[in-house]
């Protein structure tokens, strides 16, 4: 079967990109060295191609009262056109079809960011609840067709500078703007522009949306400005520094979300009623989702390895990585209810148990380290 691409696909052949399979898509994992992808976000800007997830929008007059059943998240708490809000989308059994960021655009449109590998299970299932709840809405996917949209995330301390170098359209819209809003820029150079101050690096910087055919001018633009291109390589180690889920990773339709540190996206305080709230009060918590530092040489952390509480108890790395900005490898993973912070654990790593600490999340952010 052959792979999908995005509209940068040709954009990144020309950079010498290595290409790989990821989920489907053909991706760029580096330009050449992902390490120094990573610092160039951590220290001055990068960007991505995130054109393979998937923009959804939803439009019509029951658009509001359909998101407080469909998301675990309390949509209630927009009520500003721009703001946005980041939730799941929960089975009847109360597990995880899928993390998403929400921008409310108007009473009648709201508009959806969805992962590339679920997009068309999360369209399917709003589809469903659309019909279920006769709520009579339009739903949109915008990632194929003729009206696709491709989104480009520039990252770091001097993102936003380079962004309004070369959409300065942009920033009498965003200039004051907080994080976890979003603004539509019409008059372009590129047509019309979202750009949201939303990202998935622990970095500052903006996630722009254009339409799918102006995407490799925003791209080239971005690169002559000076901002680095960046594969997934180094989006990797940057969300897992910054204590970030990934889905299919850390959370799938298998795993609680109160069991991976997403209980800060629930609401399960209101009165309202979503999909999944039923069971996630029946089975409460029961992990925890911690941070870890590897404290012996001789491996690195990596995803399903054991963690091994002092009582004997056990739980699982879910992400691992060696990280750049600490020099130290480092793990997400769930642990039994009991491990605290501070606490020392040991993770098998092959036919050893090496010591390493729990920490709070996250890692990193703002090019900052966090814990020692």
């Amino acid at each position: 079967m052959s792979l999908k691409a995005t509209p940068l696909n040709n954009a990144h052949r020309a950079l010498g990109a290595r290409m790989v399979d990821f989920g489907g898509w053909d991706m760029p994992v580096n330009y050449g060295s992902q390490i120094e992808e990573h610092h160039a976000v951590r220290t001055d800007v990068g960007m991505f191609d995130v054109a393979h997830m998937c923009v959804v929008d939803i439009k019509g007059a029951n658009v509001r009262s359909f998101l407080r059943g469909l998301v675990a998240n309390n949509i209630d708490k927009l009520q500003v056109s721009g703001k946005a809000l980041y939730s799941c989308m929960l089975t009847p059994e109360g597990t995880v079809i899928d993390d998403l960021i929400i921008y409310f655009i108007n009473e009648e449109w709201f508009r959806l960011v969805v992962n590339a590998g679920t997009a068309e299970k999360d369209v399917a299932w709003m589809e469903k609840q659309n019909a279920a709840t006769k709520a009579g809405l339009t739903i949109t996917q915008r990632r194929d067709g003729a009206n696709a949209m491709a989104l480009i995330a520039v990252q770091g301390p001097n993102a936003r500078a380079k962004v309004w170098e070369v959409i300065p359209q942009a920033k009498e819209a965003t200039a004051e703007m907080k994080p976890f809003n979003v603004a539509l820029v019409p008059g372009t150079a590129f047509g019309e522009a979202m750009v949201a101050r939303t990202g998935y690096t622990g970095e500052d910087g903006f996630e722009i949306g254009v339409a799918a055919e102006q995407a490799e001018n925003l791209w080239n633009a971005l690169n002559a400005a000076g901002v680095k291109p960046a594969g997934l390589g180094a989006r990797d180690t940057l969300r897992l520094e910054a204590g970030m889920n990934l889905y299919g990773q850390d959370m799938d339709e298998t795993v609680n979300p109160l069991d991976a540190g997403l209980a800060w996206t629930i609401d399960l305080v209101s009165e309202r009623d979503f999909i999944g709230k039923a069971a996630l009060l029946a089975k409460g918590q029961n992990q925890q989702f911690v941070g870890l530092i590897l404290r012996e040489k001789g491996g690195v952390l990596r995803a399903h390895q054991k963690v091994i509480a002092a009582d004997g108890a056990t739980g699982e790395i879910t992400s691992g990585t060696f990280s750049p900005t600490m020099q130290q490898a480092i793990a997400l993973a769930r642990v039994p209810m009991g491990v605290n912070v501070g606490d020392t654990v040991h993770v098998e790593i092959r036919d050893k148990k090496l010591a390493a600490t729990v920490v709070k999340l996250p890692f990193v952010r703002n090019g900052k380290i966090l814990v020692a």
